[in-house]
């Protein structure tokens, strides 16, 4: 992979670039800092407060249980964040290292788990996640290896077909020749030939976990009260949003920049990288 500092530079040339890193980088620090800089708690109801509009004491405005929105709204995308972290890794890992095993291993396993991912893709995520969260609980230990199973199907695609392109290679077969086990030529000839693609499609996958997490927060199945969510915090206003739009605007800017910030950045890093940038749901 190419060095570091050369794709932030290539990523910072490019104005889009620039601005999906600045951007990126000022949620990021958002997220460390605000629990320190809050000025008042994001869980305490105050019925002497309820629906204010904007002013010093409470510069976003309260919601409709007289909570701080200005606080929500800084804390908002802490546990989103972390969870589509978490969850972007456990997608990536299982995605790719099964995607290259049935490339290198090919015939009938290869046939028949691409059809038993054919077979899970083509239920909707957003339902398959809600069955499990109904079952299982809209916990952090449970969104987590749902999202990442859910989100690692497109990356066995992505996987598979990287792999399979290198496969019939020179020095693949060379490998071959030598007796080399198929873990090793996954791990020394495929994987560093295959990996800005992950890395990139890795990036993206974070923005639709958080894009998944903020809507079942919405739903009322991602992140449990009273810990604020930008989506949980949109999905409380929508009957108000006439009377306090300020209640809604604040966490839709917030969770839409961080995404804007997110594709800007890595579209410029796939140029830099001079990979494509596939869609959600790559096929074989």
């Amino acid at each position: 992979m190419t060095g570091v500092r050369t794709i932030l530079a290539a990523i910072l040339k490019q104005p889009p670039g620039l601005a999906g890193v600045v951007i990126v980088i000022a949620h990021l620090i958002v997220a460390l800092v605000a629990p320190i800089i809050v000025p008042h708690d994001p869980a305490l109801q105050n019925a002497e407060a309820i629906l204010q509009p904007p002013s010093i004491a409470h510069l976003f405005g309260t919601d409709r249980l007289g909570r701080d929105v200005f606080s929500r709204t800084l804390l908002g995308g802490r546990e989103a964040m972390l969870i589509s972290t978490l969850s972007t890794i456990c997608a990536m890992a299982w995605g790719c290292i099964l995607g290259i095993v049935v490339a290198l291993a090919g015939g009938k396993l290869d046939a028949f788990v691409m059809r038993l991912v054919d077979a899970m893709v083509a239920i909707p995520w957003i339902l398959m996640v809600m069955l499990f969260v109904a079952a299982l609980g809209s916990s952090t230990t449970a969104l987590i290896p749902l999202l990442g199973f859910s989100y690692g199907l497109s990356v066995v695609y992505l996987a598979r077909s990287a792999a399979l392109d290198f496969i019939v290679r020179d020095f693949v077969l060379a490998a071959q020749a030598r007796g080399e086990t198929r873990w090793t030529i996954a791990v020394k000839e495929i994987l560093p030939n295959i990996r800005d693609s992950l890395a990139v499609q890795g990036a993206m996958q974070w923005s639709w976990i958080f894009l998944a997490v903020s809507s079942l927060s919405f739903l009322g199945m991602g992140v449990a009260p009273p810990t604020p969510d930008w989506g949980q915090m949109i999905s409380d206003a929508r009957g108000i949003m006439g009377t306090a739009p300020w209640t809604v605007i604040w966490p839709m800017i917030f969770l839409s920049s961080l995404i804007i910030g997110v594709n800007l950045a890595v579209d410029a890093w796939a140029k830099a990288l001079g990979v494509g940038r596939l869609g959600r749901m790559p096929k074989s």
